[in-house]
């Protein structure tokens, strides 16, 4: 756990700033330039701004005004899909449900969990991988669910193509992760963060200091902020503030394995300091469950040894969901 006694805010983001605008055909010039800055930003914090990435405003608008209907359901309403209902971690998550910052107290969100919608006799459905299956939903949700599906396939794509401009940063092919792309598990978490409140619990907070677990995170935040990054070097939190027509695109825990901690995967935490409600959707790029996840040999320094042992993505997020919850 990161101690309170540093300096808890920076003055003015300074978080990277990158416009990936024509990314998807991207001239070689072009993707010099993009993966420059991407190396930049990952060798640094591992988290930087996005703008410039295709996603519609109206879709983003619709699905936000969607969510908070959700959340504003009856809590039996919400409750008769819990997540604890469905074989695949799918469906409402009540608030003080997960604790992602040990020795603290439960994190102050509730949420509501999504997938891609894969059918019943998929194979990987059929044998139980971790991330797919079927999508719970409260009765009545047409454009909700619609609106939703359309949001998961954009960002799908959206996330395969950031993973190849990370593939050319590390001088690799850039369809070096295909086989990790191929048939991702991804999630959609939307959360409903409730105002901090006048007198909270010691260490109390809306999130929990922690890292993401898996692949790339793809952040969009509503307009009231909250986000704090750990600076490791200068040793204190970042106000992640929204920026207009963003997503904040962070990398997990296998990012950071993947690469031998050339790139890293950061602390970050969220207090709702704005005495408003509080919305935002981040979007786990899981990638195959199936897919080992083991050193990257341009990542290797001469005379130096990968500092983690290969994993299946399967099972490395098992073991990090079960060290958050309660």
């Amino acid at each position: 756990m990161v101690t309170e006694n540093k300096k808890t805010e920076a003055l003015a983001t300074s978080l990277p700033i990158i416009d990936i605008t024509g990314y998807s055909t991207a001239t070689p010039e072009l993707e010099k330039e993009l993966c420059s800055k991407i190396r930049e930003a990952c060798s640094d914090k591992g988290f930087f701004y996005i703008v410039g990435h295709g996603i519609d405003q109206s879709l983003i608008s619709e699905l936000l005004a969607q969510m908070q209907l959700f959340f504003g359901l009856p809590e039996n309403q919400k409750r008769a899909i819990d997540k604890s209902l469905s074989p695949n971690d799918r469906g409402y998550e009540a608030i003080k449900n997960q604790t992602l910052e040990g020795g603290t107290p439960p994190d102050l969100k509730e949420g509501f969990y999504l997938g891609a919608e894969y059918a019943d006799d998929h194979p990987m459905v059929q044998a139980g991988r971790f991330g797919y299956g079927k999508n719970q939903w409260p009765s009545n949700s047409e454009c909700f669910q619609k609106a939703s599906n359309q949001y998961i396939n954009e960002m799908t794509e959206l996330a395969t193509s950031l993973m190849s401009l990370l593939a050319l940063s590390l001088n690799l092919p850039k369809n070096y992760f295909a086989a990790f792309n191929h048939e991702p598990a991804v999630t959609l978490r939307m959360l409903h963060y409730p105002p901090q409140p006048e007198n909270p619990l010691p260490n109390e907070k809306g999130c929990g200091a922690h890292t993401d677990f898996g692949g790339l995170t793809l952040l969009l935040q509503d307009n009231n902020g909250g986000l704090q990054v750990w600076d490791r070097k200068q040793e204190y939190w970042i106000d992640a503030k929204p920026v207009k027509g963003s997503f904040i695109v962070n990398l997990g825990d296998m990012i950071s394995s993947w690469t031998n901690d050339k790139y890293q995967s950061t602390l970050h935490r969220v207090i709702n300091k704005s005495g408003k409600e509080r919305y935002s959707m981040p979007f786990f790029f899981t990638g195959n469950p199936e897919h080992i996840v083991s050193c990257i040999p341009t990542c290797l320094a001469p005379n130096e040894s990968p500092k983690y042992p290969p994993i299946s993505v399967e099972q490395h997020m098992r073991n990090m969901y079960k060290k958050t919850y309660v």
